[in-house]
C-alpha cells in the first residue's frame, strides 16, 4: 500500500507556523513569569546586642553557632564592621537611610508614645527599591517609632515596605510566646515559638507563598536576640554547661542561628541563593556591665555577651560599644571565605544597594555612608565623611570620629577628648592625645567640624529631650 501523500497548500501551511509560533509564544510568557528575576534580591539580617564577639567565627570558645560559621566560610567576614550607633533605633535608622543618626532625627531608642521617629520625609532604601520594581520585606523588630501601628506616625509601609511583621520594641513578654506582633496594621496575638524562629518563618512563609517572584525582593530580618528579656528554647540551652543564665544567653545565641540557618535553607530550596546578596550584622554591642571575672553585675543575669576582648559595652563610644559583627555572602561577587579588615558601618548598607542596583544617591540630603563593592574586591574604601557616632547617655566620652586608623572622643561640652590608633590598639588602652599633638589638632579640627555640620542638619528633638514617661 501507498502511504497518503500530504497535499498542504501554501496558506495552511502558513496558518499553521502562526498557531505554532502562538503557542511558543505562550510558552515563553508561562516560563518568564515562573521564572525568578536576574536583578539582585537583597537581605539585611540585624540581631540586637549581638557583641563582636559573640559568634564561634570571630573567636568564642564556647557558643555554638553553625549557621553563622557555615556562611562565613561562603562569603567574606569583616574584622572591623561598625554599628552606626551604641544604642538600638538609632542604628536602625541607618541601615535604612545612610545618615547618621543625628542627621535623620532618630538619636535615641524609642519607648512607647515617644514623639522621635523615622520622619517619612527620609528617604529608606526600601522606598527606593520599591520604586524600582523590587517587592519588599520587614519581619522582626522596627523600633523607629513610639506610636507603633497608629496613624500618628510612619509605619513600615510607609517606608517602603509591601508586607511587615514587627513588634514596636522588644518581643513582649520575652522570647517566648510573644504576644505582641502586629502583621501589615493587624495584631496577631499570641503566638506559640520563640521570636526569632517566628520572624524566621514569616519570612520563609513571605518568601515561597506571598511575595510576586515576577520582581526581585528586598527583606529585612530583625531579630530580638541577644537582647533582655531573654528567653530560650531549652533544646538550644541544652548545648551548654553552667548557670542557668548563662545557658539562657549562649542558648539565645544558638537560637538565632538557627533561625538564621532557616533562613538561608529556604534560599537554598528556591534557587535563590547564587542571586541574593545577604548581609548579617548588630545593631550595636552586648548589654550589660560584667566585673573582673566576666559576670554580669546588677540585676540582668543573662547579659553575658563578648566584645571579643574590646573595651566598652553597650551605649559606649569605646570599640566594645560600636564594633559588631559584620558578614557578606553574594555569590559571585564576593570571594568566599575571606577576611576583611577594612572599616565598613551600618549605614554604608544603604549606599552599597544603591550602587549595586545603579539607583542615583539622593542628591537633596547628606548621606553618609559609601559603598563597601571596592572592599569585596579588596580595596579601600575612600570615605568623604568620616565615621561618626553619637550616644547622649553613654557613661564616659558620649561622642567620636574615626578617620583612617585614628579614632577621637570627646565629651558633650567638647573640652575633653581622647584619642587612639586602633590599628595598633584596638582595646584603646593608650591616649595618644597629648603624645602626638600634631594628629591631635588635625582630627580636633575635623571633629569640630563635622560635628557641628551634622547638629546644624538634623531635627532638634536632641535638645532638651526628655523621655516620655510610661503610662
Amino acid at each position: 500500500m501507498r502511504s497518503r501523500e500530504l497535499n498542504i497548500s501554501l496558506p495552511n501551511i502558513l496558518l499553521i507556523g502562526l498557531v505554532v509560533l502562538a503557542q511558543s509564544a505562550d510558552c515563553r510568557e508561562v516560563l518568564c513569569a515562573q521564572q525568578e528575576p536576574t536583578a539582585p534580591n537583597f537581605i539585611v539580617f540585624l540581631t540586637d546586642d549581638m557583641g563582636w564577639g559573640d559568634l564561634a567565627c570571630y573567636g568564642h570558645s564556647e557558643l555554638k553557632t553553625p549557621n553563622l560559621d557555615r556562611f562565613a566560610k561562603q562569603g567574606m567576614r569583616f574584622t572591623q564592621c561598625y554599628a552606626a550607633s551604641a544604642f538600638c533605633s538609632p542604628s536602625r535608622s541607618s541601615i535604612l537611610t545612610g545618615r547618621t543618626p543625628y542627621r535623620n532625627g532618630v538619636f535615641t531608642w524609642l519607648p512607647v508614645d515617644d514623639p522621635v521617629h523615622l520622619r517619612q520625609s527620609e528617604i529608606t532604601i526600601a522606598r527606593l527599591l520599591e520604586q524600582r520594581g523590587y517587592t519588599t520585606c520587614h519581619v522582626g523588630k522596627w523600633h523607629l517609632n513610639g506610636f507603633f501601628n497608629s496613624p500618628e506616625q510612619p509605619q513600615p509601609n510607609d517606608h517602603g515596605y509591601d508586607h511587615w511583621f514587627a513588634t514596636q520594641n522588644n518581643a513582649s513578654p520575652n522570647h517566648k510566646n510573644p504576644v505582641n506582633f502586629v502583621r501589615n496594621g493587624k495584631p496577631v496575638g499570641p503566638l506559640h515559638g520563640f521570636s526569632s524562629v517566628l520572624v524566621a518563618e514569616e519570612g520563609i512563609r513571605w518568601l515561597e507563598h506571598h511575595r510576586d517572584k515576577s520582581k526581585p525582593f528586598f527583606m529585612t530580618v530583625w531579630t530580638h536576640e541577644p537582647h533582655l528579656p531573654i528567653e530560650s528554647d531549652p533544646q538550644f540551652m541544652a548545648m551548654y554547661e553552667g548557670d542557668d543564665d548563662l545557658k539562657q544567653h549562649h542558648g539565645n545565641i544558638s537560637q538565632l542561628d538557627h533561625a538564621f540557618g532557616m533562613l538561608m535553607k529556604t534560599l537554598d530550596e528556591q534557587e535563590l541563593t547564587e542571586n541574593t546578596f545577604v548581609i548579617f550584622t548588630s545593631d550595636n554591642g552586648p548589654e550589660g556591665r560584667l566585673d573582673d571575672s566576666g559576670l554580669p553585675i546588677g540585676r540582668n543575669k543573662r547579659t553575658r555577651g563578648s566584645t571579643g576582648g574590646l573595651r566598652g559595652r553597650k551605649r559606649d563610644m569605646y570599640e566594645g560599644g560600636i564594633r559588631v559583627p559584620g558578614i557578606v555572602r553574594w555569590p559571585g561577587h564576593v570571594q568566599a571565605g575571606t577576611e576583611n579588615d577594612v572599616p565598613i558601618i551600618g549605614s554604608d548598607i544603604f549606599s552599597t544597594i544603591c550602587d549595586i542596583v545603579d539607583i542615583p544617591l539622593p542628591d537633596d540630603r547628606t548621606i553618609d555612608g559609601v559603598s563597601m563593592l571596592p572592599a569585596f574586591d579588596g580595596r579601600k574604601i575612600d570615605r568623604n565623611i568620616p565615621m561618626y557616632w553619637r550616644c547622649y547617655i553613654a557613661k564616659g566620652p558620649i561622642t567620636a570620629m574615626r578617620i583612617g586608623d585614628w579614632k577621637i572622643l570627646a565629651d558633650e561640652a567638647l573640652t575633653e577628648f581622647e584619642m587612639y590608633n586602633i590599628k595598633d590598639d584596638p582595646r584603646e588602652a593608650l591616649n595618644l592625645a597629648e603624645r602626638m599633638p600634631k594628629t591631635f589638632r588635625e582630627m580636633q579640627s575635623a571633629f569640630v567640624k563635622l560635628n557641628a555640620d551634622i547638629e546644624a542638619e538634623g531635627p532638634s528633638w536632641w535638645k532638651g529631650y526628655q523621655r516620655p514617661k510610661r503610662k
